[in-house]
């Protein structure tokens, strides 16, 4: 299996705080206030998996699901000697062939769908609404959608496109527009009950979406 990101990998969680200076960090955390002591909770592709870490601190039952074997190595050198109230749980497997529909109380897809081309992005967010619970929450949090005057949005536009072509240079991740994930979500059927919004150098650059799902 080719593994896209055993180069930049381990050096994803440094290049993210350094480019959002430490707001893709706050992203990730935002709904976690929404954590339940008990609560099932998934992460697709959980990368480093620092927000996963701060779900398992707080009682969730976590389970992270990540194709990549070096990510997830390198979430195990994090836990490693950690205790937690219920044990992380780990699956090394593509998010569509986690077939674990209707289980889970939150489902985190955190700078994870815009790694995909937009056809498969949107199964792929479709497949995670599958995941959750009826009456449970998707989360996403990611790059915001450019707005704002002309010149803002401009200024929104290149921000991305910067990350955006670095990765598509060293892990071969698509080359796309950012992706509206709230109008994705209510085309879903998920009721958007909160957005909550990161700015850098004086613009919204991130934002977490949480979605309900009503059946």
């Amino acid at each position: 299996m080719n593994d896209r990101y055993r180069i930049i990998g381990p050096l994803y969680d440094v290049l993210a705080a350094v480019f959002s200076l430490g707001q893709i960090d706050r992203c990730k955390i935002a709904m976690h206030d929404y954590i339940r002591p008990g609560d099932k909770i998934l992460f697709a592709g959980v990368g480093q998996g620092r927000d996963a870490i701060e779900a398992a601190n707080r009682a969730g039952e976590v389970t992270v699901v990540d194709l990549s074997e070096s990510m997830l190595n390198i979430f195990n050198r994090k836990i490693q000697g950690r205790s937690f109230p219920h044990q992380i749980r780990q699956a090394h497997s593509d998010i569509l062939a986690f077939e674990e529909h209707d289980q889970y109380d939150m489902v985190f897809g955190n700078f994870f769908l815009n790694v995909f081309p937009p056809e498969l992005e949107f199964e792929i967010l479709g497949h995670l609404v599958k995941l959750a619970k009826p009456g449970g929450s998707v989360v996403v949090g990611d790059f915001s959608l450019p707005k704002g005057g002309a010149v803002s949005r401009l200024f929104q536009n290149i921000y991305w496109y910067i990350a955006d072509t670095l990765f598509y240079i060293m892990a071969q991740n698509a080359f796309h527009p950012v992706y509206d994930y709230a109008a994705q979500m209510r085309q879903l059927g998920l009721e958007i009950m909160e957005v909550r919004t990161f700015r850098v150098f004086g613009d919204e650059r991130y934002y977490s979406i949480r979605g309900r799902k009503l059946q």
